[in-house]
């Protein structure tokens, strides 16, 4: 059961006769932050009161007088200004725990109306590594995968990898201009990589050369007028020193700005190589859009280029999906799209929703001042034709009833077009939701860079985490003592090397997990791979914990559960571990609401130290009672069920040894 939806549909039922926003009010029974006020509190009746402006603890009394929860809690009471604290009854917390021990799915239920929802995740481009930057929206979006799935929808998680893009045209020009036909047949991908990388630096280089005056002489000017308004300001001149310290802001942005094409630019000045390529493609831009427009118009050698490249770039991405543990049930890139984007144009011309303006087809969109451009003057289709074209064969074909797009926040701006031109098209019954997500940064609050400055590499970052882990792994087996105090560790070379890849690949992607995705973080190794705090490694030393004790006691997991066993709760800390595991379905119904698997990872950290509590005050093999050791084995074992499955949701996994 979820309790927290079961006592918030109480609520809502009493709060119906005194206000029409009942369900509002009704969200506003919580856990409680203190438990010595009981086990969860509803803070409904201070706002209400003063909408009705009534006493609070009045408004309490008429709440309490209207709901019925005697069956699952003791009597209600009012405390503070109208706070209504609720303390579950012990008889029914118990009945509850047996029950969801009894439960193969841990007392989470499918949902009543199930969805089916499609996931927009990864996305990566091909003949590129991926790099950390892919790390977010490959994690959250398996992650919300797995939760939506487990709580009874039909989710397709489909990776709309670029395929088709600007990027090989690149890669085509650079393949028949810069070619290391040795370095090609050692790693095709990686020549490949080099080839994009090359011509992408090349092509910037040319263009803030361009930029660079323009750039200049808009800094001089932001300075001036800077340097101007704040001689003049009056020191008791509040607005106009909150003015100044804004465009103190920008002017930093554009320093900043200013440094990092400098440095582009002098990257490229100071290596003769690169430099010499510089000065013999002046154009290599436009050359290399050119060879994307061959690629588009069916050009035999581009498109037999394209062929040959493809798999080997697919395959490259995979071997890094295989790591990170993730599959999608389609990988349906931008080639896939491309014979409906010239229908998807015209449907929209003929519907009177986008229409030719300078050469370019758009659509306007009322209170935007650009308009989402569909087919560009050189006739070329955009990101938001293939985007388009993916939501009608979503809707159509995969008859989709929601559509998340797990991408960067900085994307905010093209989904709300996109959606909005796919409502208007009469693409209305999905419902598109962006789950943005913010930038992994370094120490020094910049996105997160090698030393050399490139974006870190996914591969790289994966082989460290799990290099740093296996140390920490040797550290902790090594320690092991016996009775006798000599060394006693336990785990094998292969045990050791698993555990190592289990604690890095699960460090890796909680430590982006348990953040709010809206936010950016800092990454941090040392945090991530601590075996205590709020971190993959202390939840699996926690699961691995217990195994230990069942494997001291020389006991079955299963067996127990089939046993007469029952839970007993003869104190508090077994109380409270008990209510914890209690509210596993509210916290994957809340992830899955909020779309946000940080809510379960908080969950499962909150566990292991509710076990942690509970493992350090009440004996469990040492037990003496019969029944009370029998009890606390259960809990162990529900505990170690829960942080499983949850962890497993996330895509981490555990170990029976650490």
């Amino acid at each position: 059961m979820n309790i927290l939806a079961e006592l918030r549909a109480r609520f809502e039922a009493a709060l119906e006769p005194l206000t029409p926003d009942a369900h509002k009010y009704a969200q506003m029974v919580r856990p409680a932050q203190d438990r010595k006020f009981g086990d969860f509190q509803a803070n409904c009746a201070m706002p209400l009161a003063k909408s009705r402006q009534e006493n609070p603890r009045d408004i309490a009394a008429k709440v309490i007088a209207g709901v019925d929860v005697s069956d699952l809690c003791e009597q209600p009471k009012i405390a503070g200004p109208g706070f209504i604290n609720l303390t579950l009854k012990d008889d029914w917390l118990v009945e509850q725990t047996n029950r969801q021990i009894a439960d193969e799915r841990l007392g989470v239920s499918r949902a009543e109306s199930p969805k089916t929802i499609v996931i927009d995740y990864s996305a990566p481009n091909v003949a590129k590594p991926m790099h950390v930057g892919h790390l977010r929206s490959s994690v959250i979006g398996a992650s919300l995968c797995r939760i939506l799935e487990y709580l009874g929808h039909t989710v397709i998680g489909d990776n709309h990898i670029g395929d088709w893009g600007t990027q090989f045209g690149m890669i085509i020009f650079g393949y028949k201009t810069f070619l290391d036909a040795d370095a090609f047949d050692v790693d095709a991908v990686k020549e490949l990589a080099r080839l994009y990388k090359t011509v992408n630096q090349l092509s910037d280089y040319h263009s803030l050369r361009a930029e660079l005056p323009a750039l200049r002489e808009r800094l001089s000017e932001r300075q001036s007028q800077w340097d101007a308004a704040s001689a003049a300001v009056a020191a008791d001149d509040k607005q106009a020193k909150k003015a100044i310290k804004a465009g103190r802001s920008e002017l930093e942005k554009l320093k900043e700005l200013m440094a990092t094409n400098e440095a582009k630019i002098r990257a490229v000045d100071d290596d003769p190589r690169l430099s010499a390529l510089a000065k013999a493609h002046p154009n290599i831009a436009a050359a290399s859009r050119g060879e994307t427009a061959k690629l588009h118009a069916g050009d035999a050698e581009n498109r037999d280029l394209w062929e040959r490249f493809l798999p080997e770039c697919l395959s490259a991405l995979q071997q890094v999906y295989d790591r990170l543990a993730i599959d999608f049930d389609l990988s349906l890139g931008e080639s896939f799209y491309q014979p409906m984007l010239a229908d998807v144009v015209s449907e929209l011309q003929e519907a009177g929703i986008a229409r030719v303006s300078e050469d370019a087809v758009c659509v306007f969109l009322e209170g935007n001042s650009a308009p989402l451009i569909i087919r560009k003057a050189d006739s070329a289709f955009t990101y938001a034709t293939t985007d388009l074209a993916t939501i009608k064969y979503r809707v159509e074909q995969l008859n989709a009833d929601l559509i998340l797009y797990v991408v960067d926040a900085r994307q905010s701006e093209h989904f709300r077009l996109l959606f909005t031109t796919a409502a208007l098209w009469g693409l209305k019954n999905v419902e598109c939701r962006h789950v943005a997500f913010g930038t992994v940064m370094g120490d020094d609050r910049r996105p997160f860079r090698t030393r050399s400055g490139d974006t870190v590499g996914l591969e790289g970052l994966l082989d460290t985490a799990i290099t740093r882990a296996r140390a920490i792994v040797d550290e902790t087996d090594d320690a092991k003592t016996d009775r006798d105090d000599q060394p006693a560790p336990e785990l094998d070379e292969t045990t050791r090397a698993d555990v190592a890849e289990a604690v890095g690949i699960g460090g890796v992607k909680y430590a982006d997990l348990h953040h709010n995705r809206e936010s950016d973080y800092v990454f941090s190794w040392e945090k991530m791979l601590a075996k205590n705090g709020d971190t993959a490694t202390y939840i699996q030393y926690s699961y691995a914990r217990i195994n230990g004790i069942f494997r001291r006691g020389g006991l079955g997991r299963s067996e127990l559960r089939n046993s007469a066993a029952r839970i007993l709760l003869t104190g508090p800390h077994e109380r409270s571990l008990s209510l914890q595991l209690g509210r596993f379905s509210d916290a994957l119904e809340e992830a899955a609401r909020e779309l946000r698997p940080n809510i379960l990872t908080q969950y499962l950290f909150e566990t292991a130290k509710a076990y942690s509590t509970f493992f350090e005050n009440c004996p469990v093999l040492k037990e003496p009672d019969e029944s009370i050791r029998q009890s606390r084995l259960l809990l162990c074992d529900l505990t170690a069920r829960v942080l499983d499955t949850g962890l497993s949701l996330l895509g981490i996994r555990t170990c029976e040894q650490m």
